[in-house]
């Protein structure tokens, strides 16, 4: 279920964004010297490009902490206030509804969506199936699914986030224009060359059926030619009933599925039952909507080889 937005009192607000300074690299504010731009980013897909693009010229700050889902981000005062001091915030409207209430609170003027700047067209029921439970707030489709947010999961897409952040930064700080074409250059580069690397490593695959704990890859897997099949739907946390969870078993068994793939930000409970129920292995593919202990990488460039690599495996990839 879905944790409703706290409630945060608008002259308490006011209060709190008239005081203090954080020094430290949280959703309070991003760390860095006196001069840095400083920009606040509601996940760390968005966190890790605006640091890529911006290098030493901005410090950045994360709403959501390491480890949490960032679906059901809460927002304290302090977090708003953090906000309210950002010379930029960098935002997917539609993903994190408690941040979008509390960037229009603050100011609405000083925010980059990105998905005014990335191919959002892809609705998760495209690649998968509903299996029932609560979907969580995404911006309806016109067919009225709910689009996938994780656009970064397709390294393309997540290229033209990095250069629409670049622009932005250059409007925010306009003597660091060259620096920010250059990072964003280079970063576009690696994520081409990544694209790359997926692309040649998942041409040739015994099968072509993602069974995943939520349907959470639409990109990659319209990307890279797959079809995605979700234990649960958009939200993480959606419980399937048991029709579904029979839907799903029939899937897994019709299509000679062997790999059922969990994650790491939530449990693997139902990736287990579908698993013990067909013979499946289970195995960890992350959508990247946030680092932890148990990620297979220190960044999004390590972690995407790694579900390469679990990719090749689990589908059996020549």
């Amino acid at each position: 279920m879905k944790r409703p937005l706290a409630a945060l009192p608008l002259l308490g607000l006011l209060a709190l964004t008239g005081c203090g300074s954080g020094s430290s690299a949280n959703a309070s504010g991003a760390s860095g010297s006196d001069d840095a731009v400083a920009v606040t980013a509601a996940f760390y897909p968005l966190a890790y490009a605006v640091e890529r693009v911006g290098g030493d010229r901005v410090s950045v700050a994360n709403l959501t902490k390491p480890g949490a889902e960032p679906h059901d981000v809460e927002l304290t005062p302090k977090d708003v206030a953090g906000l309210a001091k950002a010379d930029l915030v960098v935002v997917e409207k539609g993903f994190q509804p408690a941040v979008d209430e509390a960037v229009e609170r603050v100011d609405g003027e000083k925010a980059l969506d990105v998905s005014t700047a990335v191919d959002l067209s892809i609705e998760a029921s495209e690649d998968g199936h509903d299996h029932g439970g609560e979907e969580h707030a995404e911006e309806p489709s016109p067919t009225g699914g709910a689009i996938d947010p994780h656009f970064w999961l397709d390294p393309t897409r997540y290229a033209k986030a990095a250069g629409a952040i670049a622009d932005r930064l250059s409007e925010v700080d306009p003597d660091g224009a060259t620096a920010y074409k250059e990072n964003a250059d280079a970063f576009v580069a690696e994520l081409t060359t990544l694209d790359e690397e997926f692309r040649t490593g998942l041409a040739s695959c015994a099968n072509r059926d993602l069974v995943t704990g939520h349907v959470a890859f639409a990109y990659l897997a319209d990307r890279y030619d797959f079809h995605q099949s979700g234990i649960a739907g958009l939200s993480p946390d959606a419980e399937p009933n048991a029709a579904a969870m029979k839907e799903i078993v029939e899937h897994v068994r019709e299509h000679k599925v062997t790999t059922i793939y969990a994650e790491t930000l939530v449990g693997r409970d139902l990736a287990d039952t579908i698993a013990k129920e067909t013979g499946a292995t289970v195995a960890v593919l992350d959508p990247i909507e946030g680092l932890s202990d148990a990620s297979a990488g220190s960044n999004y460039l390590e972690v995407m080889r790694s579900n390469l690599a679990t990719l090749k495996k689990g589908q059996g990839c020549r």
